[in-house]
């Protein structure tokens, strides 16, 4: 053979070599990933937060090459029914991850009722600066702390409260209503103090309770009421912004370090854009145009509902924006609430949070 010849052969045995080599990691590595890649959230797939979570695991098989197969498991399937234990079994790697609200994360992690103290933060603008400043970067510390990695904000919208009795325009509008809300303490705490009767109930038990006329109310984002046909059982809405809901996408830490960093990398793009999506969703007709144009532009969506206020007073409802009069009052009211929540939450965050919204 000629030397030249044996030259050529030699780089193409190596390149041949190489790409052998390349391939047996490419096997090895596909071969540690599990076949699904279990999901855990406390909607279904109809809501805004469901839709979020779907695009979630479309994006990540996208951008993973197919390598991380991620399996949505809708209305807390995975905890049978138990929501709030969502955290809890993330972070010991029962469930692999979560797109989850902070709400059902608070009894474990403290700093996250800070999105329940009454009308605190009332707009998208200081929510966004509380998630994306020091406040988010402390609570997204806290979750590592106890074994999970936040990787993005999304959420379930600002709560408005509806009734089958009244418009709510101050606090004694309140007063002797029984209310369906959530299952945390400070949520009973908030309309214990505005003069409310708050009740614990699953979606199927207040449903039958409304129809039956025990039960006269609830409070809900826009993403809920929607879906939920809240306009079948009740005529007033408020749109108080009282507090808000943030949803967070997050993974087992154990699980999550184990990943290549191209996998990492893939797996947190895919939880922004699909975050971005999300509550583009949620906030569609109540911030302008911004996020209807986010929608259409960059997703390529148009939504069914782009006006919930208009379609709800379709429907028959009455809508109620409070005044900054009215505001004013229920921040009066709902004041005791930070004497005994602030020092529970930590001072420290509160402040946080304070700095982040310029107050």
């Amino acid at each position: 053979m000629k030397k030249e010849n044996f030259g050529v052969f030699r780089f193409l045995f190596v390149i041949f070599l190489s790409f052998i080599f390349l391939f047996s990691i490419s096997l090895k590595a596909e071969a540690g990933f599990k076949k699904e890649y279990k999901l855990t959230l406390n909607v279904g797939p109809t809501f805004y937060w469901g839709m979020g979570a779907i695009k979630f695991a479309e994006l990540v098989k996208q951008k993973t090459n197919g390598q991380i197969n991620i399996k949505p498991y809708f209305g807390s399937q995975l905890l049978k029914g138990s929501q709030m234990n969502s955290l809890q079994m993330v972070s010991r790697g029962i469930i692999d991850c979560a797109y989850e609200s902070t709400i059902n994360s608070s009894p474990v992690i403290k700093e996250m009722n800070i999105f329940s103290l009454p009308f605190f933060i009332n707009t998208f603008e200081n929510l966004d600066k509380m998630e994306y400043g020091e406040t988010g970067k402390a609570i997204f510390k806290a979750m590592d702390k106890k074994g999970v990695v936040g990787l993005a904000w999304a959420e379930n919208g600002f709560r408005q409260v509806t009734n089958s009795k009244r418009a709510i325009h101050k606090p004694s509008d309140l007063k002797g209503l029984r209310l369906r809300v959530c299952p945390t303490p400070i949520f009973v705490d908030i309309y214990k103090q505005l003069g409310a009767d708050p009740i614990n109930m699953n979606w199927g038990d207040a449903v039958t309770a409304f129809q039956q006329g025990t039960v006269d109310g609830q409070e809900n984002p826009v993403g809920v009421l929607i879906p939920v046909q809240i306009y079948q059982y009740h005529k007033y809405v408020t749109f108080w912004n009282y507090l808000v809901d943030p949803v967070i996408i997050y993974w087992n830490k154990k699980e999550w370090v184990s990943f290549p960093e191209n996998i990492r990398k893939a797996i947190k793009e895919a939880a922004v854009e699909s975050a971005r999506y999300e509550k583009a969703l949620c906030r569609c007709g109540l911030d302008g145009e911004k996020s209807f144009n986010i929608l259409k532009k960059e997703f390529n969506y148009t939504m069914k509902i782009p006006d919930p206020v208009k379609f709800l007073k379709s429907k028959g409802m009455e809508v109620t924006f409070l005044t900054d009069k009215e505001l004013k009052s229920f921040i009066k009211a709902t004041k005791p609430i930070y004497d005994k929540w602030v020092p529970k939450i930590g001072k420290e965050i509160y402040k946080k949070a304070k700095a982040d919204m310029g107050k």
